[in-house]
């Protein structure tokens, strides 16, 4: 596959994340407009990895999916299949950041043009010409973006891609939370690589025994690589029959926790690429938590996430920083 014209290609939501920047002089939250969702945030970090991408999906044709073309195409990520829609709107969410930069997230999304997506404007070839393919579960909030999805995930098993999956849960997109978990589940049982959140293992299991957590996936989904984040303790990686995990860069002035687990998914698929799930050794992995734990680290201290991706070096640099 070494090959294939595109390392990774994602589908899934792009949209504007309007966070909090100040307050204005009547005493009103300032609003920033950040380019957001979590599958391109994923490809503009991998874009800083050196890797090729390219993206799936939909945004109105509007002055906000304007912005995200803009945006997406200034960090290298091929547009070809970036569909404009003059009857939808483009999907917005607004984040409120609680003092220790965790967040709450309100969306203006029924419908939103992400969501609008069919399975006859998903461009087969795009993902055969690709080594890898990503996905979350807001494509599958909705039935018409859901078959689409699905669609694409089996034009990529089809084509010998590696899947990878990132749950990324969002309550609100959901009109039951039954639904969620039957989407997640399905998704457990199409990849290779799983990236999941311990509150997310929370939701699925009922337990905050997060090895547990990984027992059953393996058992149940057969997942050849699981990594489990877990916020201000580190993360945990799952290979065959390793266990590993990583301590945090915990930073003093975190401003925002926005795109932390796509800086820290984008870090692992970049290191899938370069070394054979199934040769991963100890140290691969903790090597690979390492770097994924402190890019998200970076992340966290800067508004929105798409255009503010750390490179390598940067990492690099960061992890040495702390280390010496």
């Amino acid at each position: 596959m070494s090959d294939r014209m595109f390392d990774v290609t994602a589908l899934g939501e792009l949209l504007i994340d309007f966070t909090e920047n100040g307050i204005s002089p009547q005493g009103n939250p300032l609003m920033e407009a950040n380019p957001g969702g979590a599958p391109c945030n994923v490809l503009a970090m991998l874009q800083k990895m050196g890797k090729k991408t390219a993206f799936i999906g939909k945004v109105g044709e509007d002055m906000f999916g304007r912005q995200l073309k803009e945006a997406v195409e200034e960090q290298g990520i091929d547009t070809r299949n970036l569909l404009m829609d003059r009857r939808y709107h483009t999907t917005l969410a607004f984040v409120h950041t609680y003092p220790d930069g965790d967040r709450d997230f309100s969306f203006f999304r029924d419908p939103g043009a992400d969501m609008m997506l069919d399975k006859s404007e998903v461009q087969e070839d795009l993902i055969r010409s690709s080594r890898l393919f990503h996905f979350g579960t807001l494509s599958s909030t909705h039935p018409g973006v859901r078959e689409a999805t699905r669609h694409a995930i089996d034009v990529a098993k089809e084509a010998g891609c590696i899947v990878t999956f990132d749950p990324n849960l969002r309550e609100p997109l959901w009109d039951s939370l039954e639904d969620a978990k039957r989407e997640i589940e399905y998704g457990l049982g199409k990849c290779d690589v799983l990236k999941i959140s311990d509150n997310e293992v929370e939701f699925l299991f009922g337990t905050t025994d997060y090895d547990q957590g990984a027992a059953l996936l393996q058992e149940k989904y057969g997942i050849p690589l699981i990594l489990i984040t877990l916020g201000k303790d580190g993360s945990r990686a799952y290979c065959r029959d390793l266990k590993v995990s990583a301590a945090p860069f915990l930073q003093e002035h975190t401003i925002e926790t926005t795109g932390a687990g796509d800086t820290f998914c984008a870090s692992v698929l970049s290191y899938v690429l370069d070394h054979p799930v199934d040769t991963l050794t100890e140290d691969d992995l903790k090597e690979m938590l390492t770097f994924a734990n402190a890019a998200a680290s970076l992340i966290t201290t800067r508004k929105g996430a798409l255009r503010v991706m750390p490179d390598r070096q940067e990492v690099l640099d960061f992890i040495a920083a702390r280390t010496n």
